[in-house]
């Protein structure tokens, strides 16, 4: 069924919001101000789900999709929306998660941090599928809702140089002889040559290992395997590759494995840095802690300007990572790391750690519940300046109630940074004080 509908708002995920007679509908497609005619998906009883067939009335800030592929793969969102807006938007998210999950609101809503809006993807888990019926093997994102591989011959997002290897890996995968049992294959950059990890569920035979080490020095590229979990995950036998990047403005360099989380974008991810130190404003004499502090991201540019800095992760292998940064960067005498899962924590916790003065939390999309709930009142005196990276606004509304309403902080400032432009991800940086 079609229905005209006017387009009310945009979700969190970037949906069009319209009413069709008193019932919410979702509109995928639509955006803010429009008229549109969608075609109803799904019905539930509270609310539909519908698509866009046609725009009657558009928005001045929709534009003609970059990407042949988009409406297909699932890997974009919001193409169609103007970039500026786009992050307008992811604004507008933060503020109203504020308001309508933590009952709050920042004093100052910081400026967003923006970046490239193409080629910015340093990160990207490709499925790999072999399609008769497709024509052989297609590699890619999936698409949008559905388990299957979006058939792509392009990603405007990826850097160029890696969008051009979507149609050679095809072919490499095909004459595979472990065609069939390669589902994924994941990518990272560094500032060296792009490094790719095939999964495999069976062992790689010397034919194909021939193969992959052809498709590398044609293309410029290093391999790993990964027969099972990311712990396992080599290069290429007889071989040895480092991946690195670089904090140009701390001077620091950053070496990692392609299976260990570092940011999606480099550019955006050097800014964020850049303002988090800013909003902790260091000195010599202070005592932080960065909590999910994962490789040292924000541990070392802190580590350069405090008296003592304490890294707190809940992965050993990361922790590990990190005292070697620590070490590459001559550090390791201004840092101190420990593993500890911050989600299981008790709300004394905090009574047991170094004498700190300051922290930094970069938590994973569940947020940091625990952690907020053993921090010290802000009556205490204890912290001056607390610095929340979150990459869900609805974890940090809910942690920002818990600072506010229980532990008495202010929300000094918050702002977004668009770390995934053209999609709905919503990344952001907010400050609490006493």
């Amino acid at each position: 069924m079609s229905v005209t509908l006017h387009i009310e708002s945009t979700d969190h995920e970037g949906q069009g919001i319209a009413r069709n007679d008193g019932k919410t509908v979702f509109v995928e497609g639509g955006l803010t101000g429009e008229t549109v005619v969608a075609r109803i998906t799904r019905s539930k009883p509270n609310y539909d789900k519908a698509t866009v067939e046609q725009v009657l009335r558009p928005s001045p800030f929709r534009v003609a999709p970059d990407c042949p592929h988009f409406g297909v793969c699932g890997g974009c969102s919001m193409q169609h929306l103007d970039a500026r807006a786009q992050v307008a938007a992811k604004q507008r998210v933060l503020e109203d998660n504020f308001k309508h999950i933590g009952n709050v609101q920042a004093e100052q809503m910081l400026p967003p941090i923006e970046g490239p809006h193409w080629g910015y993807r340093h990160r990207a888990r490709l499925s790999v599928r072999h399609v008769v019926k497709k024509g052989g093997v297609l590699v890619g994102f999936h698409e949008k809702r559905s388990s299957y591989v979006a058939d792509m011959r392009e990603c405007r997002v990826l850097p160029p140089a890696v969008s051009d290897l979507l149609v050679p890996l095809r072919a490499l995968i095909a004459s595979l002889a472990i065609r069939d049992r390669a589902p994924q294959i994941e990518y990272a950059q560094g500032d060296g040559l792009p490094m790719l990890v095939l999964r495999h569920l069976e062992p790689v035979g010397d034919a194909d290992l021939a193969l992959l080490r052809a498709f590398a020095a044609e293309h410029q590229v290093q391999w790993y395997l990964q027969p099972k979990g990311p712990e396992t995950a080599h290069p290429l036998p007889g071989e040895a590759h480092t991946l690195g990047y670089v904090l140009t403005e701390f001077g620091l360099r950053y070496r990692f494995q392609p299976t260990e989380f570092t940011q999606v974008n480099p550019h955006i991810n050097a800014m964020l840095v850049r303002r988090a130190m800013r909003l902790l404003e260091l000195r010599p004499d202070d005592r932080v802690g960065d909590l999910f502090c994962g490789l040292g991201n924000f541990t070392l540019p802190i580590a350069q300007r405090a008296a003592f800095t304490y890294g707190i992760e809940g992965s050993a292998p990361l922790i590990a990572r990190a005292r070697e940064n620590a070490a590459g960067n001559g550090l390791a005498d201004r840092v101190d790391f420990a593993v500890a899962n911050l989600f299981e924590i008790a709300e004394d916790w905090f009574d047991t750690l170094p004498q700190l003065n300051k922290l930094l939390i970069d938590p994973p999309r569940d947020g940091a519940l625990a952690v907020v709930k053993a921090l010290p009142p802000a009556a205490s005196g204890r912290l001056e300046r607390l610095v929340y990276v979150s990459c869900s606004p609805s974890t940090l509304a809910r942690d920002a109630a818990i600072l506010i309403h229980e532990k008495g902080y202010r929300l000094a400032g918050a702002g977004v940074a668009n770390m995934f432009p053209h999609t709905a991800h919503v990344e952001s940086i907010a400050l609490f004080v006493p």
